[in-house]
């Protein structure tokens, strides 16, 4: 089946719009937290030129006009005839919210979002008379071939009353082509300015059999008169200087024309047929990345109209040296989740194989055996990029809960900052696209029950603005996610009181301050007096929990009375492979994450120490760590009558907290394909998914974490006798 090479260019159009939002929202938080340097706000302003500017060329006119008349008032801000404020920062953010609504709209033929008039009302109020009316048309006209211009009559030439005119050599180099951008835009804005004479210099175009469409071969000579300085006419080329080479020069009155006939056919051995139909001219896909080409997507000539006076001309600028554009693929995921699945049966292969190899009883130094470990590196390696490739970091994730966060604010009339930390920290596709409910259920709980009033935080000795940190790192083989307030803690006796009324406890239970905390999860549960638009049917955090879970991860709560609250979720760093131990208990084989592993020992009779009637410890190091014997706890065995000569796996949490699991034999090291048990079983405690091993046979991935915090404790059977 053809593709539509046109739908393919959309399709790139709008990715790159996701980059330049990104961007956009990056340079208002920075504005925000009070950098207001020329540079931070041209990046705002080119972000939203550059949208509007590729939208012309689809025709998307809702976009385009919203975005013409924020870009607007970016103008008024850029020439510093606008004050930041408070107030305009929401604006700011709220336009830059309601772009991102157009732009999906756009994308998915939606009717456009609602409340774009409104804001872009406010907005204009703050410029007052200088807002000028929406365009009527801004579209994009891409014609590359067969171009004409209206220039007047120029066989005559300049009269010698006329001011000095200018010369412009214009030699765009292809990175001004692969991130989108149209000489021909650039040249009907140069003809807005004066009068203009434009020659095309076609000396570097090759033979039509070695003609690249992605390389640039044409230059322009413009001869341009009027009334203008040279700053003005660089103001034209503001976005491009970068990926083109510019010279600027003062020339006499009376210069000769030159021919401005822009005749494509001149010169080539094989003139080019005639084109039925205007071709439209965008970004390869495949060339158009990363923040260069963030910073130069689609954009239209800047309006020369309203100069500004205050800036001199400027002195010649060096030309700049060409910057090719960074080699980029955009790949659709369902072709990496394939080569995924691949990857995970070549190791579930690889693995077979190395069972059979075992198992005929070859030597080491054989043939054989070091072509199976050269076989297992290459494995490795291939498994270790593809992941690479799924891998992104969570910057976009945190840009959206900051969106909820301002929504979330403005609801409930509270003052409300959101500060990110580890933006740049990785994560596995999947895991993002999940994660984005579970915290959007956090982000408005903290604000609607984690954060005070402005007036109960200036009566607390706070400030009136409360702050929520939202972190990602990573520990233990792990990505951590947190999400803390400063707000007033957990109101531990109201939680019980509450969970007493539900029926979710007895009234007589002894809870600890982390029992309390946890009742939070518990589905119903909710501290909200009254229902409301963010919170109060008892949902949330229930959810939150069941989404975590499904994604093998978990969720803590740590909570300070008048200092805040931290929610600590603690998810794989991927869904598809991970490096296990793989041991024997009570004839089951299982599969240990080698992450969670600190070192392996074994007991003797001398390290464990009793605690309490059924419960075991054993003394590492000088502190005492509790004992989990594996088969008891997943229901094998009952507990042993005597650990002496046990083997051990020391765990860690990533609260530091250490555990000590008894296995009876570590049978290897080695790789494994993670199958998800979630949608077939729902959650099993202890257990995080299942594998394949080499022989075919079946086995458990367990969750240390998980398993000690739901473990009975019991090491000691009834006769157990204990030294010490």
């Amino acid at each position: 089946m053809a593709t539509d090479p046109m739908a393919e260019i959309r399709a790139s159009f709008f990715v790159e719009c996701e980059e330049l939002l990104e961007s956009l929202q990056d340079a208002l938080g920075e504005m925000d937290e009070g950098q207001h340097d020329n540079e931070t706000i041209n990046v705002v302003f080119r972000a939203v030129h550059s949208i509007k500017g590729g939208a012309g060329a689809f025709g998307l006119d809702a976009l385009v006009s919203f975005a013409h008349r924020y870009e607007t008032v970016l103008d008024e801000l850029r020439s510093g005839r606008l004050a930041i404020t408070p107030d305009a920062m929401k604006l700011f953010f709220h336009a830059a919210d309601l772009l991102h609504d157009h732009v999906r709209a756009a994308r998915d033929a939606a009717p456009a979002p609602v409340g774009s008039e409104e804001c872009l009302h406010d907005l204009e109020a703050l410029i007052g008379d200088r807002a000028g009316p929406a365009p009527e048309e801004e579209i994009t006209d891409f014609q590359p071939m067969g171009l004409s211009f209206d220039f007047g009559d120029m066989d005559d030439g300049m009269p010698a009353s006329e001011p000095p005119a200018w010369q412009i050599r214009f030699t765009p180099t292809t990175a001004l082509y692969a991130s989108g951008n149209e000489p021909l835009h650039l040249l009907r804005a140069l003809q807005a300015l004066g009068t203009a004479q434009v020659t095309c210099d076609l000396d570097g175009l090759p033979d039509l059999d070695a003609l690249r469409p992605e390389d640039a071969a044409l230059s322009w000579t413009i001869l341009l008169t009027g009334d203008l300085t040279e700053a003005e006419i660089r103001e034209v080329f503001d976005f491009v200087e970068d990926v083109s080479r510019l010279d600027i020069n003062q020339t006499a009155a009376d210069t000769p024309a030159k021919d401005i006939s822009m005749n494509f056919d001149q010169g080539l051995k094989n003139p080019l047929p005639p084109f039925e139909a205007p071709l439209a001219i965008a970004a390869d896909p495949a060339e158009v990345s990363g923040p260069e080409a963030a910073a130069t997507t689609p954009t239209t000539a800047p309006s020369p109209a309203t100069p500004q006076a205050a800036i001199p001309p400027s002195a010649p600028k060096e030309p700049a040296t060409p910057t090719e554009a960074s080699a980029t693929v955009r790949v659709d995921l369902d072709r990496i989740d394939r080569l995924v699945n691949l990857v995970g049966e070549l190791v579930i292969n690889q693995a077979m194989l190395a069972q059979s190899v075992a198992e005929a009883g070859l030597p080491p130094n054989s043939a054989v055996m070091t072509g199976l470990e050269a076989f297992m590196m290459l494995t490795r390696d291939i498994q270790d990029s593809v992941m690479m490739i799924r891998a992104q970091p969570v910057k976009p994730l945190f840009q959206r809960m900051a969106r909820i966060v301002r929504e979330a604010s403005g609801a409930v009339g509270k003052e409300v900052r959101l500060r990110t930390e580890g933006e740049a920290t990785e994560v596995d596709k999947t895991v993002i696209e999940r994660l984005a409910d579970p915290l959007t259920h956090m982000i408005r709980n903290a604000v609607d029950h984690g954060l005070e009033t402005p007036d109960k935080r200036r009566d607390a000795g706070k400030s009136p603005e409360g702050v929520i940190t939202l972190s990602a790192q990573h520990r233990s083989g792990r990505v951590v996610i947190e999400v803390s307030d400063d707000g007033a803690g957990i109101n531990r006796p109201k939680v019980r009181e509450i969970a007493i009324t539900k029926g979710l406890i007895a009234a007589d239970a002894v809870l600890s301050d982390s029992d309390i905390d946890n009742l939070l999860f518990l589905p119903g549960f909710s501290t909200a007096n009254q229902v409301s638009a963010l919170s109060g049917r008892g949902v949330g955090m229930d959810v939150v929990r069941s989404a975590i879970q499904s994604l093998g991860g978990r969720i803590t709560i740590h909570s300070e009375p008048g200092k805040g609250t931290r929610f600590s979720i603690s998810l794989p760093l991927t869904l598809a492979v991970l490096d296990g131990m793989v041991v024997n208990v009570a004839g089951e084989t299982l599969v240990v994450p080698l992450s969670s592993i600190l070192e392996t020992a074994t007991l003797s009779e001398g390290d464990i120490r009793a605690l309490g009637p059924e419960t075991n410890v054993i003394h590492v190091r000088g502190a005492f760590v509790p004992l989990y014997d594996l088969g008891a706890e997943l229901g094998y065995r009952r507990p042993k009558s005597s650990y002496d000569g046990g083997i051990v796996l020391l765990t860690a949490l990533e609260n530091g907290a250490r555990s000590a699991l008894v296995v009876d034999a570590i049978m290897e090291q080695r790789q494994v394909v993670i199958k998800g048990l979630q949608r077939s079983y729902g959650h099993i405690p202890g257990v995080a998914a299942a594998t394949i091993l080499g022989d075919g046979q079946i086995a458990l991935i367990l969750d240390p974490a998980d398993l000690v915090q739901n473990a009975s404790g019991r090491t000691r059977a009834a006769d157990l006798a204990l030294a010490g």
